[in-house]
C-alpha cells in the first residue's frame, strides 16, 4: 500500500507541471488556473496523501458521497475547498449548500429557486456556476447555449443569486476546443470571471481557452475501479 499514495502524489505533481506549462504557453499566469482534484469513488486513504502534500481543492459528483467522507477530512484539514461538479437534485440542495464551497451545476429555474431558499435559511453562500450543455446532448444536464443569457438574468432577477461563472463538459466524440470557446464567449458577454472547463484528457486545451478551474480525477488518482 505504501507505493500507491506516493504514486498519486507523483501524478499530482505531473498534472500541476502540465497546467503550468499550458498556462505559460497561452500567455497566462499559472496561478490563474485552479486544479480541482476530482475524488469521486475514492476513499480517504487515497485522498490523505494529496492533502498531506498540500493540495486543498477537491471536487465530488454526488452529495451523498461527499457527506460520507468529507466532514471527517475537514476536521483535520479545515482549509479544504470543496466543489460539487455533478448534477444537483432539488431534494439535495440543503445538504449541498451546507457541504460545498462552490457548486458548478446550476442548470434550471427550480434548482436556482431552491438554492436561493436554502442559502437564506442556512446563512451560507457557496459560489455558484451555471452549467452549459454546449453540445445540446439530451442525456446531459445543462442550459442550452442559446438560453444561457436569459437563464443568467433569471438567476439574478428572480432568485437573487450571484452567478460567478460557467461550467461545461464537451461531448466525448467531438473536439473540445469549439465547446470551450463557446463557453468562454458566453461568460465574457455576461461579465463572468470563472470558467470551469477541462478534465484529464483535455485540460491543456481548456487552459488555452481561458479555463480558471480544471477538474481532474483520473490523471491524479488513476483509473477508477
Amino acid at each position: 500500500m505504501s507505493s500507491k499514495p506516493h504514486a498519486t502524489v507523483e501524478r499530482l505533481d505531473v498534472v500541476r507541471a502540465e497546467i503550468e506549462q499550458a498556462a505559460r504557453t497561452a500567455g497566462r499566469e499559472p496561478t490563474a488556473v485552479t486544479l480541482v482534484a476530482i475524488t469521486k469513488t475514492f476513499g480517504a486513504e487515497h485522498i490523505l496523501p494529496v492533502l498531506e502534500f498540500g493540495h486543498r481543492v477537491f471536487g465530488e459528483n454526488r452529495v451523498q458521497e461527499a457527506r460520507a467522507k468529507w466532514p471527517a477530512l475537514r476536521a483535520r484539514f479545515p482549509d479544504i475547498e470543496l466543489h460539487l461538479v455533478g448534477p444537483l437534485q432539488s431534494n439535495k440542495a440543503r445538504e449541498a449548500v451546507a457541504l460545498f464551497d462552490v457548486i458548478h451545476t446550476v442548470d434550471r429555474g427550480k434548482i436556482a429557486a431552491v438554492l436561493a431558499e436554502e442559502m437564506a435559511k442556512l446563512g451560507r453562500r457557496p459560489r455558484l456556476l451555471v452549467e452549459i450543455n454546449t453540445g445540446a446532448e439530451p442525456q446531459k444536464a445543462g442550459v442550452l447555449p442559446e438560453a444561457a443569457d436569459a437563464f443568467l438574468t433569471e438567476c439574478h432577477a428572480s432568485h437573487g443569486l450571484v452567478i460567478e461563472g460557467l461550467m461545461c463538459i464537451p461531448p466525448l466524440d467531438e473536439p473540445p476546443a469549439p465547446h470551450f470557446a463557446l463557453t468562454a464567449k458566453i461568460a465574457k458577454r455576461n461579465g463572468l470571471s470563472i470558467l470551469s472547463m477541462g478534465m484529464s484528457a483535455d485540460f491543456s486545451t481548456a487552459v488555452a481557452f481561458g479555463a480558471t478551474h480544471v477538474r481532474i480525477g483520473t490523471a491524479i488518482f488513476d483509473a477508477r475501479s
